[in-house]
């Protein structure tokens, strides 16, 4: 016996999907079904009255390109996603990070979301 659950507990019995492959020749056509549930809420394992989510920003401060663009990506960060908990810039490591960085906190799905995707164009040189 596995030491993970089924991810397929609830769907016994369910019709077989289709092998059927869609126009742009590479993905599998999938038939229309009911929302997912993680669209709106986290899944009962989260506790959202802490975060859902964090996520570390690390820069090299000793780069002073990359040190410029952390301090205006965390503005920014700040500007744009007000809702989020936003930490401070450190400009050292701090705890069990090995350089510099700043956190974000994200509560729910969607935050979690469009965080992520707008950081992932506007990251530059950051990691």
């Amino acid at each position: 016996m596995s030491q993970w659950p089924s991810l397929l507990a609830g769907y016994e019995g369910a019709e077989s999907l289709p092998t059927t492959i869609n126009p742009d020749g590479k993905s599998l056509y999938n038939p229309p079904g009911p929302r997912s549930a993680a669209y709106d809420e986290f899944p009962k394992q989260f506790n959202p009255s802490k975060n859902g989510f964090d996520f570390h920003i690390y820069y090299m401060p000793a780069v002073a390109a990359q040190a410029q663009y952390a301090k205006e990506l965390h503005e920014r960060v700040r500007r744009e996603f007000p809702e989020l908990r936003i930490y401070r810039l450190w400009d050292k490591p701090v705890g069990p990070h090995p350089t510099a960085m700043f956190e974000v906190n994200t509560f729910n799905p969607h935050q979690t979301g469009a965080f992520f995707s707008w950081l992932v164009v506007h990251r530059g040189p950051c990691e």
